[in-house]
């Protein structure tokens, strides 16, 4: 069995316990195995069912409460099976929805940390900080006294600083790309690389192996 998450900027497949990602311009290979997915891009989607046309959308076998509207479904996988938690999914977009009792409670979305930095860029030259250049020991108590750091600095803290007001003594869970680094800068929290496909396994598991 194969796992598929489709997203804004990649294609993930999970096998074998193990993520292959396809970018934009990749070829998608034809599996023999059963395949199961998740898709918030329509195009990315259709790129795989024409090479894997028996391919099992996941999403109608899930049963989510939510008042939000427009909830993306990698978001409703991410935030399932948790009782009191906040789910930050640090993609291209970092997005946070909060769960209260099992009930997911609504959520924000930041840019993601490329996307934060491409918009320094475009003011200005001078503000162009390349991801190595990231100092993650920088200390966020400090004023910085250079633009990398200043920088990196507005950056991270216009990212945590609304996360720390919201979780309060919530549990953090990260996960995406940037998720691991993000991570560090809360003492609550953890880091779950393969959580979406952990869950989309045991939505399917629930459901018997729906085929």
């Amino acid at each position: 069995m194969i796992l598929s998450d489709i997203g804004n900027t990649s294609t993930k497949f999970f096998i074998n316990g193990e993520i292959k990602n396809y970018f934009k311009d990749d070829e998608i290979p034809n599996f023999n195995d059963e395949i199961f997915y998740i898709s918030v891009n329509e195009k990315a989607k259709k790129k795989v069912l024409e090479k894997n046309p028996n391919a099992k959308d996941l999403s109608s076998f899930i049963d989510f409460k939510s008042s939000y509207k427009g909830m993306g479904i990698d978001r409703v996988v991410a935030s399932m099976f948790e009782k009191d938690a906040v789910i930050i999914d640090a993609g291209s977009a970092i997005t946070v929805d909060i769960i209260e009792n099992f009930v997911h409670k609504g959520g924000y979305i930041f840019l993601g940390v490329d996307s934060f930095l491409r918009a320094y860029e475009n003011i200005s030259p001078v503000l162009k900080i390349e991801r190595g250049d990231f100092e993650k020991n920088i200390n966020l108590d400090k004023i910085p006294l250079q633009t990398k750091d200043a920088v990196f600095f507005a950056l991270i803290k216009s990212i945590i600083l609304p996360i720390i007001e919201i979780c309060k003594d919530k549990n953090i869970i990260f996960t995406g790309g940037d998720g691991e680094f993000l991570s560090q800068f809360f003492e609550n929290s953890i880091y779950k690389k393969n959580l979406i496909f952990e869950n989309m396994k045991r939505i399917i598991d629930a459901n018997n192996s729906p085929s």
